[in-house]
């Protein structure tokens, strides 16, 4: 059994994951050597940041299982993986806590005005400007997966009334007023004050906040990205902002990651980025090596493993006993 790894580990971790299966060879390819060595894996875990040869790998025949040490899946399912039977698990929720942090904070910095009050600061103006309010806000939630749902816990006590879409609308958390399929998104823009995109990129999400989207938003509306940057059409968010329909928006991802060096992003008004750290955290790697290290036990005893793709969804279909975690 070889097990390559692409994520940045240290030794404690490489430990942690031999202890999970003695018998194992365990490879710390790292972003340098996962190319190269992952045609002779059977098992991979990680997030490759270079060009892979996964038709390469497929038709290698010999990798059985691939655990994505991020949410987002765009890495690894291309088309031949997505036909082949290689399983293929998402770390879909493990790190839901830094990410709720981070969407609330971005929409706080907004609502508070504190980019345009850092500028002040700056130029020693102290001049008060109008701000906003996330308490009693109405907020939207795209995507009630882990990271959605941890997201509900952490603005329930702004006393937000929430309305949220999901591939599976299902076990609504009492703190949410409606949740419904991903048609039902075109009805709820016209409510929602803030609204929150934590949904995996798919097909079917892809430029899903384009122009005619924005222009069912209310007026004066909040965007939050904390999902994939191309889930927003960068020319229509940029023309929101300098029209001024949209009141801001934070963006924690963005189509191309960093902006090229022209894009209109840079200069927008009222924009927020930061540099993709929602989910960065001091315990990032432990939390991701216990997740690992705990399917990998699933996997060995034959029991069901978390987070479990559905490859042509390109997300986890929800367990039986709650969201996915």
């Amino acid at each position: 059994m070889r097990i390559v790894l692409c994520y940045p580990v240290e030794p404690v971790h490489v430990a942690e994951i031999q202890a999970a299966w003695p018998e194992a060879t365990i490879v710390d390819a790292g972003q340098d050597r996962v190319a190269e060595e992952l045609p002779s894996a059977d098992l991979f875990c990680g997030h490759p940041k270079v060009p892979v040869p996964w038709d390469r790998v497929v038709d290698a025949g010999r990798l059985k299982w691939i655990q994505s040490s991020a949410a987002g899946l765009d890495h690894c399912l291309v088309p031949s993986v997505i036909a082949s039977d290689i399983i293929v698990t998402s770390a879909s929720g493990v790190l839901a806590d830094q990410v709720a942090e981070q969407a609330v904070g971005m929409a706080i910095s907004c609502t508070r005005r504190f980019p345009l009050f850092l500028e002040q600061q700056a130029k020693r103006e102290f001049v008060r400007r109008p701000t906003l309010d996330l308490t009693d806000a109405t907020v939207g939630i795209v995507g009630l997966g882990g990271n959605g749902r941890r997201l509900v816990e952490v603005l329930e006590p702004f006393r937000v009334r929430i309305l949220a879409t999901d591939w599976f609308p299902v076990r609504k958390p009492a703190a949410v007023e409606f949740l419904g399929s991903p048609d039902t998104l075109f009805d709820i823009l016209p409510q929602i004050d803030i609204l929150f995109l934590c949904a995996p990129l798919t097909h079917a999400t892809r430029n899903l906040i384009d122009a005619r989207a924005i222009a069912r938003m209310k007026k004066g509306a909040i965007l939050v990205n904390l999902a994939r940057g191309a889930m927003v059409e960068e020319n229509a968010l940029v023309d929101a902002l300098e029209s001024g329909y949209l009141d801001s928006a934070a963006l924690d991802v963005t189509p191309d990651e960093p902006p090229r060096p022209d894009s209109r992003l840079w200069t927008a008004p009222r924009l927020l980025i930061t540099p993709h750290v929602g989910g960065q955290s001091k315990h990032r790697i432990d939390a991701m090596t216990r997740f690992f290290c705990d399917n990998l036990g699933r996997y060995r005893r034959g029991e069901p493993l978390r987070n479990l793709v559905d490859k042509h969804l390109g997300f986890p279909e929800p367990p039986d006993d709650g969201p996915a975690s």
